[in-house]
This record gives structure tokens, sequence and C-alpha cells, in this order.
């Protein structure tokens, strides 16, 4: 699965109609960060289709993952979502995207990628618009690992 794939039938319930989706969806993004403008979202049988600009890469994939961990996304087309290339002088920062399986925690998942789970506030800070609470994670969500 890719970074454009997601669960389906998991993650935060936003809309009860594919009508309400798209509207609800884009609302969803818009409340949950910043640097994100001009977006459009269209839904069609679980794939969410987002336009718009974004600030830098690194808002564009928190922006696809806000989108894919919605109940009733499975997949995300964010080709005309557009970012600015990084300047030279501009640190890049050096992540990995993660499925959670069933029987993860975060301390787990900082154990496997920084060998220390008390690290795991670094996971759940670097995720904050998706994970609310950094003990209530799902199987089949989509977060970020901050590998720098």
């Amino acid at each position: 699965m890719g970074l454009l794939d997601f669960a389906r039938d998991v993650g935060r319930q936003i809309f009860d109609t594919d009508a309400e989706a798209a509207d609800n969806i884009k609302q969803h993004i818009e409340i949950g960060m910043t640097g994100v403008k001009n977006i459009t979202v269209a839904y069609d049988d679980g794939v969410a289709t987002i336009c718009g600009d974004c600030d830098s890469q690194a808002v564009r994939e928190q922006a696809i993952l806000l989108a894919g961990n919605v109940k009733g996304v499975e997949k995300v087309i964010a080709d005309d979502l557009n970012a600015p290339a990084p300047a030279p002088e501009e640190k890049v920062s050096k992540d990995e995207f993660y499925e959670i399986k069933s029987g993860d925690t975060l301390g787990a998942i900082s154990k496997q990628f920084y060998g220390k789970s008390s690290q795991y506030m670094r996971i759940f800070e670097a995720n904050r618009e998706i994970i609310e609470d950094p003990n209530k994670i799902y199987p089949g969500q989509k977060i970020r690992i901050p590998l720098d």
C-alpha cells in the first residue's frame, strides 16, 4: 500500500453520505492544518481528489494523510496538490510513513524506529493533526515517522 492508498473502513468518521464527503474532507483539512490554500476536494466512491497549493512538501504530505485517514476514503489523488521545491539552503525533513498494525502502540513504534519506546511523543507531535490522543491509534491508520 503506497502513501496514497488507505484503509477505507477505518479512520475518523466525518461524513455520512457521499454527497457531503467532499465538503467535509475539505473542511477537515482546512481546520486541521495551516499552509494549504485554494483547496478543492472531490469525492467519488472512496477516492478523494485534492487540488490546491501547499506552503511545503511536508504540508502537502500532511494534507494527504489527513484526507486519507478519514473513514470512507481508500485512495487520495493529489496530482494537483502543489508544493514548491525546497530551496537549496532549506533543511528537508526525512520521514517515513508507517501503517499502524493491530497491537501497535506509539511506544512500540518508537522503539522500532528509534530504539527507545520513550520517544513516542516525537511521533505523536509529528502527527498531531491525525492522532488526537497518543493512546488512541487504530490499525490501518497511516502516520509520519520523523527520522531526523
